[in-house]
């Protein structure tokens, strides 16, 4: 994916195994699977049933775990994170699992998320005399959890969760228990798997794929899930308020071999493509797709069209993180280390271009430029999704208004600043058909604040950046 190019991140993705003798090394290859939710940093946490013992650090999961290096994390549980720092920022100190040591034992914790009143529960907490090890949102749930009144462990848990807003899928780990816990709009994925007598949680299926598990169901949104060697049991510590799950999950950040909910992401984005085909019918000679996201729905779009899927565009995957970089000038230098058309397909050819997402113009209209520069006579963009105007307060990170281009331009504008012939967006209702939940008035199971700017939670205002206030007012 160009997600570092084009600027829209998946805060992190969480791995969690219990009951396995080789925990450490089975979080491995689940976080290796789950790479693309996240690659500043990963870490995993383990328990012998007395102790737990962590090890983390910033980069990719295969720099950080060098061989030999999961060797003295023995045990038969473990939870896992990738990150992609929204949140805090980024450094080694955010880098989870966050491991806690008290006279009470120890605590590990794994989020995915993004919580929307974590700056007003900071203030509570050091109000109260906390003092935060890391500018992590996720740190608050510890200090809450501590602070608890409530004499059981889990209750303290419960209590602690129903005080924080906005997205999370936690992983909570002890020396003796594992807790999954996703919040009461289920705006993460979060699905429970069986590997033997093991159970196995992770952000995707894909990474239960990998280890050779069985998928036993999603967790509720609302759902508090314990996992111990006594088996596995289920409550709730709140009341659902309607699974919202983030559509850009089946859009763009999961990968296609992923089932959300009971739907197949890479079916999702075909049905995309079909349904693009139906609302924005174009002549045209070929269609090609924007590596590795958009294949899918260029592939349905191809289909339906009945115009010839090619290989327009090779995507160069041996580019490091060497060139995610903040400066436009390096995002663009980014775009044609990472892409490369085939002359030979584009050249003379009227071209149907299908990308999953427009966030700031940028990455577009370079690939629009080069797809012209190799000959193609026109280039239509086809969005496999709606204008995204809105920003995410939920684990993505596009915090403002200023840095999506949607935003700010009709689709005539952006179509004249990427440079293309046309440019079409996949609409509201045609995104929900295609994925399988068509009424978008009851937002059914979908969040779609970044399309329609109708949050699911309450925004806070010290979660905004300073130009947005006025505009969430």
């Amino acid at each position: 994916m160009l997600a570092e190019i084009k600027g829209l991140n998946e805060e992190c993705g969480v791995f969690g195994i219990w009951g396995h003798p080789d925990a450490a090394q089975i979080t491995y290859y689940g976080l290796h699977s789950l790479q693309h939710r996240g690659q500043e940093g990963t870490g995993i946490v383990v328990t012998d049933g007395d102790n737990l013992k962590g090890l983390k650090g910033e980069g990719l999961v295969t720099e950080v775990f060098q061989e030999g290096s999961l060797d003295p994390l023995q045990g038969n549980g473990a939870i896992g994170h990738v990150r992609y720092a929204t949140a805090g920022g980024g450094g080694y100190d955010n880098v989870q699992p966050l491991l806690f040591h008290s006279q009470s034992g120890g605590l590990a914790l794994a989020h995915n998320g993004n919580l929307v009143n974590a700056n007003a529960l900071k203030h509570q907490l050091e109000q109260q005399g906390s003092i935060f090890q890391t500018s992590s949102d996720t740190e608050v749930l510890a200090h809450l959890i501590k602070r608890s009144g409530y004499t059981s462990f889990k209750d303290r848990v419960k209590n602690a969760l129903t005080m924080l807003k906005g997205a999370y899928a936690f992983l909570i780990m002890t020396e003796t228990e594992m807790m999954i816990a996703l919040d009461p709009n289920g705006l993460r994925p979060l699905s429970i798997g069986k590997l033997g007598d093991a159970y196995c949680v992770a952000s995707e299926t894909c990474a239960f794929d990998i280890i050779g598990a069985e998928f036993v169901r999603d967790v509720e949104p609302g759902e508090l899930i314990m996992i111990s060697d006594e088996g596995l049991k289920s409550e709730r510590f709140t009341v659902s308020s309607g699974c919202s799950m983030c559509t850009m999950e089946y859009v763009y950040f999961s990968r296609p071999d992923s089932n959300i909910q009971g739907i197949n992401v890479h079916s999702a984005r075909k049905r995309m493509g079909v349904q693009l085909a139906k609302e924005a019918p174009i002549e045209a000679d070929v269609v090609t797709g924007v590596p590795d996201s958009s294949i899918s729905s260029a592939i349905g779009y191809a289909e339906a069209s009945g115009i010839p899927y090619e290989l327009g565009l090779i995507k160069n995957r041996y580019v490091g993180r060497t060139f995610i970089q903040p400066s436009q000038e390096l995002r663009e230098q980014g775009v044609k280390m990472k892409l490369s058309p085939v002359r030979g397909v584009v050249e003379g050819k009227r071209v149907v271009m299908v990308d999953d997402s427009i966030v700031r113009g940028t990455t577009s209209r370079r690939i629009v430029s080069m797809l012209k520069a190799a000959g193609a006579k026109e280039v239509h963009v086809c969005i496999s999704s709606p204008p995204i105007k809105n920003p995410c307060f939920y684990g993505i990170d596009t915090s403002t208004h200023e840095e999506l281009i949607a935003s700010s331009h009709s689709v005539e504008e952006m179509r004249e600043i990427i440079g293309a012939d046309s440019l079409t967006f996949l609409s509201v209702e045609g995104t929900l058909e295609a994925v399988g939940r068509k009424d978008p008035s009851e937002n059914r199971g979908q969040c779609l604040a970044c399309f329609t700017g109708k949050y699911p939670t309450e925004i806070y205002p010290d979660t905004l950046h300073p130009y947005e206030k006025e505009l969430v007012r």
